[in-house]
């Protein structure tokens, strides 16, 4: 690189330490970039590997000798400082950040720096994918945007520096990666870029970074510990607010924390802390809670992380363990509806050994059609008949307790939208007014009062249909449809009614969705002529080629 006299458009950073064999691929993708060789340097700081990736660095230094180079140095423990290092070196008008590990899109570079040209930007995000199994959330590359915020729904959970940044930037701020965290230490030098940056643009529509899960998953944030990681996490964090006034912005960013670093510290493996452990990672959350955990931040956080945050900042860590410990084999708990509110009924709720306020447990704004799904059971259905009226009978469990009279059951015409398949129910629209339901209905709680069982008897009207069964309640102001599912319970067997001139017969039997469908029809269907069944067929056919 002596011989180099020109500027290079963008100086791509790699710090390395033993990530041989993808060490290759990832320097591969680099010197390949449609940009071409002459705009592009590359700055690989070698940290002390001991495998063969300091070798292969200067293979490809020696190849490509006026655009790699390469510094060995001594291991300092994390990628921060020879990140660091490699910012010394660089010489280009951007700077971009990648895992030795990872490789890049051919034309990433290319459309990363026009996209920064063409808007004056300062930070330009790359779609990112994960590889092998590791998980890159991909909210924020729905589309191409010239500007997006840093205090966004989006860009706080996308906060590794894998990104072009203006280097003028980067030096003007003396930005720089704080060498004394074990995980995380790309996000303060991130969250400054992006706090001053005049603008941030999203280059969606090209793949541009392929993040590796490496095989043994070696890779460093699947290594430490919950202290360390708390540690760090606390770090950020109170960089983040020496440069973010409290306010929405902060809470706005700082959701991501809550949500994700801290999230994972009180998950399933909790428990089995060592009991001083376990202290500490509550003392150091309630810290955190007790500084930037906001009632407006608090009431935007899913209900279970909520309850789980609140339990820790109270220091109540038994109460959290069996809180964990019971959703992990029984699932979630059921919900106390009281008063046009739900609350989830989590250990701790309206337990005076905690005195956390209701508040902490409460279903704010938050969709839960999947938890109430998981929560609805059949445990029986059939038929009763009087003379000639005939009518469908079940009883279902429902995870949810207090004040359940709005929960009833109807057939209801129509197919469930998709949207509804994953989480097997849907909340209905605010402004969808229902009927009030045909049948009779008797609700009282279950045995082990965590649900309600409703007896239902519905009235079976004689005309051909296929209906859908279906639970109606409401839950926290909203509508929730559910369809009932049959889950292996023995149907009853079909019925015929009405024993005049005109019988019927009644089915119940689960779909190919497993959703629980009551049908009825005449016994002895009207004949129709040989072209109608003819005309029908064709129609049918016409259909399914549309469909």
């Amino acid at each position: 690189m002596t011989g180099r006299t020109d500027v290079p458009d963008v100086t791509v950073v790699v710090a390395v330490y033993n990530t041989m064999p993808y060490l290759t691929e990832c320097l591969n993708s680099l010197v390949g970039q449609s940009i071409g060789t002459d705009r592009l340097e590359v700055v690989a700081v070698d940290d002390g590997s001991t495998d063969d990736s300091g070798a292969e660095l200067d293979r490809f230094a020696e190849r490509y000798p006026d655009v790699v180079k390469v510094v060995h140095q001594p291991n300092s423990g994390g990628p921060a400082a020879p990140s660091n290092r490699a910012l010394e070196l660089a010489t280009g008008r951007y700077v971009y950040f990648i895992g030795s590990d990872d490789y890049l899109g051919e034309e990433a570079l290319e459309r990363m720096v026009a996209c920064a040209d063409r808007n004056g930007s300062d930070v330009v995000v790359g779609k990112m994918v994960g590889t092998n199994g590791r998980y890159v959330r991909q909210s924020l590359y729905k589309a191409n945007d010239a500007d997006v915020s840093l205090f966004g729904p989006e860009l706080p959970f996308a906060l590794a520096n894998t990104k072009l940044f203006r280097r003028e930037l980067v030096e003007k701020h003396k930005l720089r990666f704080p060498e004394d965290l074990a995980v995380g230490s790309d996000q303060p030098f991130t969250i400054e870029a992006c706090y001053r940056a005049r603008k941030i643009s999203v280059v969606a529509d090209y793949t541009c970074y392929y993040a590796v899960k490496r095989g043994d998953a070696s890779n460093i944030t699947y290594r430490a510990d919950h202290l360390a990681r708390l540690r760090c996490t606390a770090a950020i964090m109170d960089h983040a607010a020496g440069l973010i006034e409290a306010g929405p912005n902060r809470d706005a960013l700082f959701k991501r924390h809550f949500t994700w670093e801290l999230s994972k510290l009180i998950q399933g493996d909790f428990p089995a802390l060592d009991a001083e452990t376990r202290r500490e990672v509550c003392a150091g959350i309630a810290r955190l809670a007790d500084t930037y955990l906001t009632d407006g931040l608090s009431d935007s956080l899913p209900v279970k992380l909520r309850a789980r945050l609140r339990l820790a900042q109270n220091g109540a860590t038994d109460t959290l363990c069996r809180a964990i410990t019971e959703e992990a084999e029984q699932g979630a708990p059921p919900f106390h509806l009281e008063d046009g509110r739900a609350f989830a009924r989590y250990p701790g709720f309206r337990d005076a050994g905690t005195g956390l306020p209701d508040r902490s447990f409460e279903l704010v704004g938050e969709r839960v059609p999947g938890r109430l799904a998981n929560k609805t059971e059949l445990i029986e259905s059939g038929w009763a008949q009087e003379g000639d009226e005939l009518s469908f009978t079940a009883t279902i469990r429902i995870g949810v307790v207090g004040d359940t009279g709005s929960a009833v059951l109807r057939l209801a015409e129509g197919a469930m939208p998709g949207s509804a398949d994953k989480a097997r129910a849907q909340r209905l629209p605010d402004d969808k007014q229902l009927p009030p339901a045909p049948g009779e209905f008797l609700r009282e709680v279950a045995a082990d009062g965590n649900a309600t069982l409703l007896y239902a008897r519905i009235p079976l009207e004689p005309r051909s249909s296929k209906r859908g069964v279906r639970v109606y309640i409401d839950v926290a102001g909203s509508t929730y449809e559910i369809p009932v599912r049959a889950d292996g319970r023995p149907m009853p067997l079909t019925r015929q009614w009405r024993s005049g001139e005109e019988p019927y017969r009644a089915a119940a039997r689960p779909n190919s969705k497993g959703r629980v469908v009551v049908s009825t029809r005449p016994l002895h269907p009207p004949k129709t002529s040989l072209g109608s069944r003819l005309r029908s067929r064709l129609s049918g056919a016409k259909f399914s080629k549309r469909k």
